[in-house]
């Protein structure tokens, strides 16, 4: 039988490479208004804003778009679309235009966005816990906005929505990438079961 360790590790991989496909593809996950009108996914919310506020080059957002540019194209059976054309694809031309008071309403799930970005890259080389946090500082964005009705605009909280199926497999996923905490869930396990083996042998007796 494989040790704690090894089989920690599997699947600590296998959900760090499955986490960083749905955020660099851009799984929708939530519909949540943004610069651009509406974003779905972590990588439009954190690109939409580092495009707006000018903090860094929009070379690099670009390049983070574009994954997912392809991945909806393929599924839509379309052509792919330049680099060129992600400006008119995400709505990005008039960004600075907009007003900021989209990001400061829903800043949980921006500061959110930009943790699960982060985890999904760093996840690939074992580093720490920034997608979880990430995740569930998106999570308690619409908490705080849905259920708790805590939003100072009542119409923005409901045009927000949560994708359930997606979000729980993201949440799942950047859980157990973290190698330390499936490792001691996997001891634990083998621990009770090992109890219950030993009950059951002591009832037969």
């Amino acid at each position: 039988m494989a040790s704690s360790k090894r089989w920690a590790s599997i699947i600590s991989s296998i959900a760090s490479f499955l986490l960083f496909f749905i955020i660099i593809l851009q799984v929708p996950v939530f519909r949540v208004p943004c610069r651009t009108g509406t974003c779905t996914s972590p990588v439009e919310v954190m690109s939409s804003h580092l495009i707006a506020t000018e903090l860094y080059p929009a070379l690099g957002p670009k390049a983070l778009l574009y994954p997912g540019a392809i991945a909806r194209s393929y599924i839509k059976n379309r052509t792919f679309p330049s680099y060129s054309k992600l400006s008119k694809l995400y709505n990005l031309t008039n960004l600075r235009k907009t007003s900021a008071s989209t990001d400061l309403q829903h800043l949980e799930i921006l500061a959110g966005s930009y943790l699960a970005v982060a985890g999904a890259v760093l996840g690939l080389i074992r580093l720490g816990r920034t997608s979880l946090f990430g995740t569930l500082l998106i999570l308690w964005g619409f908490v705080r906005e849905v259920i708790l009705k805590n939003s100072a605009n009542m119409n923005s909280a409901r045009s927000i929505h949560i994708y359930p199926v997606t979000m729980c497999i993201a949440l799942l996923c950047a859980f157990l990438a973290i190698r330390k905490d499936v490792r001691k869930l996997i001891r634990c396990c083998r621990t009770r079961r090992g109890a219950k083996s030993l009950r059951f042998r002591a009832k037969i007796m």
